[in-house]
């Protein structure tokens, strides 16, 4: 079900904790609500709608993708860009890496490690900054 993109920057602020298994409908509340905004949004964090668990949404070509429990295990080639947020105003620079492994949990919980480049690593990084309250 879509849901309310969340603006309050205090609940924005505070860090996520681990999705489980029983937090199914917020995978489908994400995904519904990262569809219902694909003219404005190419990711999302479980926050953005309200509820601080450690799981995201990253739309990838056509689908969109859902991660949970996402941690970044490696980076390198750090660069600056300029980010905005639907759930925030404006845009801030900030630093984001080309390349990036991801080790993460799919929809079923099932454990998954993969590498990711360009712009999907970066909305990435940006939606898992979402979950440890760090807001650009």
């Amino acid at each position: 079900m879509e849901k309310t993109i969340n603006k309050n920057r205090l609940t924005l602020a505070i860090p996520s904790t681990p999705a489980t298994k029983s937090d199914h409908d917020v995978i489908t509340d994400l995904l519904d609500t990262l569809a219902a905004h694909k003219k404005d949004c190419v990711g999302m964090a479980a926050n953005m709608i309200g509820v601080s668990k450690n799981i995201i949404a990253v739309n990838v070509g056509l689908v969109n993708v859902p991660m949970i429990n996402p941690v970044i295990t490696k980076k390198s080639q750090p660069y600056q860009v300029k980010e905005g947020c639907l759930s925030l105003e404006g845009e801030k620079e900030t630093t984001r890496y080309k390349n990036i492994e991801v080790s993460f949990q799919d929809q079923n919980f099932n454990s998954h490690q993969q590498s990711f480049n360009g712009f999907i690593a970066e909305i990435i990084q940006h939606e898992i900054d979402h979950l440890s309250g760090i807001l650009i």
